[in-house]
């Protein structure tokens, strides 16, 4: 049965990703005048800070896609929901996390096998209509 909540809220989360995406953006657009800010441009701190930045943008197409999708196919599922946002939250909190704390680079897990899920069962809407 078609739920139309589910399509919001992942239109939600996707415009709340873009939010965080320039916000993260301005923050970071702050410093990277400075040559040595977080170890310099090419340093690990730096590339993961700005990977979490672009993950707003990229997982928040995602979220925007599914809304679109499960519209098409009236089929939303609540686990693809809870699993694509789940992702949307926790990559980029991995990268920032890592860029802080190398070792918690093993965190990463999560929010990939959470990605993973989400568009596993997207694909599936297509097999089962």
């Amino acid at each position: 049965m078609y739920n139309i909540d589910l399509c919001i809220v992942h239109l939600f989360a996707a415009w709340a990703g873009f939010l965080c995406g320039v916000v993260s953006g301005a923050v970071v657009g702050l410093f990277f005048h400075q040559e040595g800010w977080l170890g310099g441009y090419g340093s690990y701190s730096r590339r993961l800070i700005r990977l979490g930045h672009i993950s707003f943008f990229g997982i928040g197409l995602l979220n925007a896609l599914f809304a679109f999708t499960a519209s098409v196919f009236h089929t939303p599922d609540l686990i693809a929901l809870i699993a694509s946002i789940g992702g949307a939250i926790t990559m980029p909190l991995c990268c920032f996390a890592t860029a802080w704390q190398k070792q918690l680079r093993f965190l990463f897990p999560v929010p990939v096998a959470s990605l993973l899920v989400g568009v596993a069962l997207t694909l599936s809407m297509f097999v089962r209509s």
